[in-house]
């Protein structure tokens, strides 16, 4: 039956039967005769079909959402076997928030290839929210996330790793910079340039003005974090974002931190799992996490 689910859900996500044979190393009548076969097994056609592409129905949308979970599951449950007899190594679905993933984690994927270079991780960058939702759906294997859930109504294990240090930046020439503000909801009159809904960076700031006391006349929403600094670098507004995400701007002076009595503003960076055995690939990959998270602290 695996077999059969990885031709579907390898025709589902190239859109088109040939291209699904090509990837497969498989003629297109086999794949065809693949997915006849499971539609006869469901009992119910799964695939609407055209001359130039394939589409999921209602019921090829059940089979393709439990598909992925059956073969996660499958993948893992040899992985678990080998790990009985072998060193760590395997694959690892890798999830992770903007700003842990795009500053932090580059760094312990270089370590861990180093140290384990049989293990073979592959990554997914979203915002908190969807990370959060693709690891309960078994797509991934690990979330790093910016906070922790609020309601963890899936029932994750979640296991806080690290304290971030959040920073309100400003353009190298803001008047603010040169100035001893006293009190933090003057800021309130700025214009703020923010992450989307959903995202940590985005929480931490909305958690920022509620300790503080004030709401921001103006805000922009922009859904990258490269582009927040770009967009204060040109003196569009200020903004609030890692100490990872702006280091290299500030050090060579493209960007300015606004200093002042309450900060840095700090969260936290969590790992989040399922409550189920994991393979020796995993367990080395926190455990690396953790390693170069604690000398991170300790050099502070």
């Amino acid at each position: 039956m695996d077999q059969y689910l990885q031709v579907f859900v390898k025709v589902v996500e190239k859109g088109n039967f040939s291209k699904a044979a090509e990837e497969l190393h498989m003629t297109q009548p086999a794949v065809s005769q693949y997915i006849k076969s499971l539609e006869e097994q469901m009992g119910a056609r799964l695939l609407e079909r055209t001359n130039k592409f394939v589409r999921l129905n209602q019921a090829g949308e059940i089979v393709y959402h439990h598909a992925k979970e059956i073969l996660a599951l499958m993948t893992k449950m040899q992985s678990l076997v080998d790990d009985l007899t072998n060193n760590a190594s395997g694959p690892i679905a890798i999830g992770a928030s903007y700003t842990f993933g795009e500053y932090v984690l580059p760094h312990i994927i270089a370590k861990m290839h180093h140290d384990y270079p049989n293990i073979q991780p592959s990554i997914k960058i979203h915002n908190t929210k969807e990370i959060i939702e693709l690891v309960n759906a078994r797509q991934l294997d690990i979330g790093i996330i910016e906070g922790q859930p609020h309601h963890n109504e899936h029932g994750l294990n979640v296991e806080v790793v690290s304290e971030d240090h959040m920073v309100i930046i400003a353009s190298p020439h803001h008047p603010l910079l040169k100035e001893n503000i006293a009190d933090l909801a003057a800021l309130g009159e700025e214009t703020w340039i923010l992450r989307e809904e959903g995202s940590g960076t985005r929480e931490a700031a909305e958690n920022l003005f509620c300790k503080f006391h004030f709401t921001p006349k103006k805000i922009m929403e922009f859904g990258s974090t490269q582009l927040i600094k770009e967009s204060v670098q040109a003196g569009l507004g200020i903004s609030l974002l890692s100490r990872w995400a702006i280091e290299k701007e500030h050090v060579n002076g493209y960007i300015g931190i606004i200093d002042m009595e309450g900060l840095p503003f700090t969260r936290n960076f969590s790992i989040v799992t399922h409550h189920t055995f994991q393979t020796k690939a995993l367990k080395t990959f926190i455990e690396t996490v953790r390693d170069y998270l604690g000398e991170i602290e300790e050099g502070l």
